[in-house]
């Protein structure tokens, strides 16, 4: 890959992905610079459907398939808007054998964005996953190619799924008000009692507490299963996908600080607070070599669910993937 193109890359993960970007800093070289081209392509087609005042559908569609040519490698990325990004993106598909389908698949949830902008149950939430953060965490895979990637990928998927969940715990506020949308399940909020004008409102209450625990709880479950898998990576490549975790998980802390408030304000980790669990990952790292263990001495999640006795919890030899 041209030096230039992964500089480009390189500059967008700084500038939108601060959390991410230090993570991807420990993965080693072989790895860090596809993740930065990768991360670029995701950013360059979610900024399509992610501008508040942006352009029509039609013209969405038309960029979001412009950008689906060029990943595919149908037109040259000089006719894009982002030539640099596309061009590094189209050597890394080739490279690391990327399929049509999980490309295809990614451009469909960003296309969804477009059009929808509720979801009714957890699992209509999780289709669109299935591109938007799935399809993702596939690629990564792809990139690392572990030596048990049929053992890895179900993992993979789940880690996948907790990332982007916590996104949209973290961002109730912003997603609603800049975007329209609405990404907690409407059967969790109607079991609750809370509407759209409440979370429009700001609103906190006990039963807006209530949506966010129970989707805090199914969340965390997936940072189990997700975690549980880390071993199956290359040695080299599991500390920073252990510290992404870490990093992202601790935005369930900061929630629960603030009593489950995400609606006046949108919490965010600061800098100070993500070196200090870069360090204290580390240390644990070195002490034991266990991703699981050191994930639940770390992290924001705990080993067990609520009410969970010692052994419904995964253990650190058996990991398990339902779904």
């Amino acid at each position: 890959m041209h030096s230039d193109n992964i500089q480009t890359s390189k500059s967008i993960q700084q500038e939108t992905g601060r959390t991410f970007h230090l993570a991807t800093r420990l993965l080693p070289e072989r790895i860090r610079h596809p993740t930065y081209v990768m991360y670029a392509f995701f950013r360059v087609a979610d900024e399509v459907v992610d501008q508040p005042d942006g352009p029509p559908p039609t013209v969405q569609h038309e960029q979001l398939e412009v950008i689906r040519e060029a990943a595919l490698g149908n037109i040259d990325p000089a006719e894009t808007d982002h030539e640099a990004v596309m061009a590094a993106f189209q050597d890394l598909a080739e490279r690391h054998d990327i399929s049509e389908e999980t490309i295809n698949v990614f451009i469909d949830a960003m296309e969804m964005d477009i059009a929808q902008a509720r979801y009714e149950t957890f699992e209509d939430l999780r289709e669109y996953m299935r591109g938007s953060a799935v399809a993702v965490g596939h690629m990564m895979t792809e990139v690392m190619d572990p030596p048990q990637k049929e053992e890895a990928l179900p993992h993979a998927t789940a880690l996948a799924e907790a990332f982007q969940l916590s996104n949209f715990l973290r961002d109730v506020r912003e997603d609603i008000h800049d975007y329209g949308r609405v990404y907690l399940p409407q059967e969790t909020l109607d079991r609750h009692g809370v509407t759209e004008e409440q979370l429009a409102d700001a609103e906190v209450d006990d039963a807006f507490r209530a949506v966010m625990q129970e989707e805090l709880a199914r969340t965390d479950e997936l940072y189990r299963e997700g975690v549980a898998g880390i071993r199956y990576l290359p040695e080299d490549c599991q500390f920073g996908v252990l510290l992404a975790a870490v990093l992202y998980a601790d935005h369930h802390r900061l929630i629960r600080d603030r009593g489950y408030d995400v609606l006046t304000e949108t919490p965010d980790l600061t800098r100070r607070r993500r070196l200090w669990l870069l360090a204290r990952t580390w240390w644990h790292w070195r002490r034991n070599g266990d991703p699981e263990a050191t994930f639940y001495t770390v992290s924001a999640v705990s080993e067990r669910g609520p009410g969970e006795t010692p052994t419904d919890a995964h253990s650190h030899g058996q990991p398990t993937w339902r779904g």
